[in-house]
């Protein structure tokens, strides 16, 4: 039953998906083999006159299809090496709003989360939606110490999410059992990045969690306002969070207001993206325009952490020393990191792989601002991917898709905004910090707490070991005696104990 359902919904979301021309589109029809070209004009016979752009069609497309599929454009527009840049543009516009559900719905999940009487007291006055989207929606509350958001999760979308999700998963599936071109791509493991991503955003305690560690971040570096959450009004599917005033930045007239420093604003977005993904490791990985929101006081405020991205040591170094090598215009460490982060395969070369480097990085270099794009560099390093057998980690890509997006928006405040000038001070001092003077004794303190707590755990394997042995003794049955050598005891005594030492020290 679970099969054939998954099928249904996939042939649901196939006819979708060919009534806007998306399969086989008509823009690719001189890079198909002939079968294809046929199939894909007899698809089109049933499209009645689709129009737009392919990524235009598709977001459509999406749209149509409901909560999960949307939440999918938004995850695609994340892959420009596998769709390309103008595809994944367009997806990334994806609208993502939907009619409000109403308010004895919304009254009831209060109720379902809080109880009754608690639901009463603690949601006085609920406003109408302010704002609807794919899984939830928002509502404005006035309290005696100021007004909240309050975010409440669309009724039954886990139900939804689950059943769309699980078609989705059996169509990678069968993407990559037949098509062994698709396993570089991983569709799979990316599905179950998807899966696991939207599932998350059904909780919002998790989005609470995560606007909490982002506002804790921020009161740090100043860069950006992150509305405190309310926990006493927050559960799995309720969120309460401070409202925000403000102008959303979609709004075309958010930066006419008098006193708006467009230049500082600028880089106050790039600095704080990069050093929240640098310093900290953890970033705002959805920062479009809909999720900024520019404060009377002439500051950006985020919000919605649905998305939260988060790159371990090994990628916050390769980030940081990959624009630091660009800056530097050396491009030979540039490549040296990616085979050290294992992104590029040991046996390509890494003079060729620098050598495709400076033909990304030069033709920057003493262009004018608006010239110099970041996106651009990135896209260039999406198209080496097959050339040199990269594999790339969906982590990553995320990390890269919203510094296309921060750039975006920067420019959008600042026409002549130059990325590669704001991030210098963020990466220069975090190189610094992390391989000059003070950056090689905290490695050394680092070692030294580890090699502790494993002599500290080194009682307790040894207890264990004993355990261990005496229970084997227990169970082997008594063997006639043979003539034993002490030496013989006593080297694989010195051989166990040199193993433990050897594991504790590592």
């Amino acid at each position: 039953m679970g099969a054939f359902g998954d099928y249904r919904r996939l042939l649901r979301a196939g006819v979708a998906l060919a009534r806007h021309d998306v399969i086989l589109p008509a823009e690719y029809q001189s890079r198909l083999p002939l079968p294809a070209r046929i199939a894909g004009g007899t698809l089109r016979l049933f499209t009645g006159g689709a129009r737009g752009r392919p990524g235009q069609r598709l977001a459509r497309a999406l749209e149509g299809l409901g909560p999960a599929y949307i939440k999918l454009g938004q995850f695609l527009a994340t892959r420009p090496d596998v769709f390309g840049s103008e595809v994944t543009s367009d997806l990334d516009r994806l609208k993502d709003k939907l009619p409000p559900f109403s308010m004895k719905a919304a009254r009831n999940a209060l109720t379902t989360e809080f109880g009754a009487d608690e639901a009463a007291r603690l949601f006085p006055g609920l406003s109408e939606p302010v704002a609807a989207a794919s899984l939830a929606q928002v509502h404005r509350m006035d309290l005696p110490d100021g007004a909240r958001a309050v975010k409440i999760l669309r009724p039954k979308i886990e139900q939804q999410l689950s059943l769309e999700l699980s078609a989705m998963k059996r169509a990678a599936r069968t993407i990559e059992g037949v098509s062994s071109q698709s396993r570089r791509l991983k569709p799979v493991a990316f599905t179950e990045t998807i899966a696991n991503a939207m599932m998350r955003e059904t909780d919002l305690r998790l989005e609470a969690g995560g606007a909490d560690e982002m506002r804790a971040l921020s009161e740090k570096n100043g860069y950006f306002e992150i509305p405190k959450v309310d926990w006493e009004r927050t559960g799995r599917r309720v969120l309460t969070i401070d409202w925000v005033d403000g102008i959303p930045m979609t709004d075309p007239k958010a930066l006419d207001q008098p006193g708006i420093d467009r230049k500082k604003l600028a880089n106050e977005i790039t600095r704080g993206f990069l050093t929240n993904a640098i310093e900290h490791g953890v970033f705002h990985a959805d920062m479009h325009e809909g999720n900024l929101i520019l404060t009377p006081e002439g500051r950006i405020a985020l919000v919605d952490f649905g998305i939260i991205g988060r790159i371990g040591m090994t990628e916050r170094r390769f980030l940081a020393e990959i624009l630091w090598g660009f800056l530097k215009r050396d491009y030979v460490r540039v490549a040296e990191v990616h085979f050290e982060a294992g992104y590029v395969p040991s046996s390509q070369s890494v003079g060729d792989f620098a050598q495709a480097l400076r033909t990304i990085g030069e033709p920057i270099h003493g262009k004018p601002a608006e010239e110099v794009s970041m996106g651009r560099v990135l896209l260039q390093l999406f198209d080496y991917t097959h050339t040199f057998g990269m594999s790339l980690r969906p982590e990553l890509v995320l990390l890269q898709k919203t510094m296309v997006q921060v750039e975006g928006v920067a420019r959008a405040i600042d026409p002549s905004h130059n990325i590669w000038n704001a991030s210098e001070p963020v990466v220069e001092g975090w190189i610094r910090r992390s391989f000059g003077p003070q950056g090689a004794a905290k490695l050394v303190a680092d070692n030294l707490r580890e090699v502790t707590n494993r002599l500290k755990r080194l009682p307790e394997v040894m207890d264990r070991f004993e355990v261990f042995m005496e229970h084997e003794i227990a169970e082997t049955p008594p063997q006639p005696r043979k003539p034993f050598a002490p030496w013989w005891g006593w080297f694989g005594l010195v051989a166990v104990l040199a193993g433990l030492a050897v594991w504790a020290f590592k």
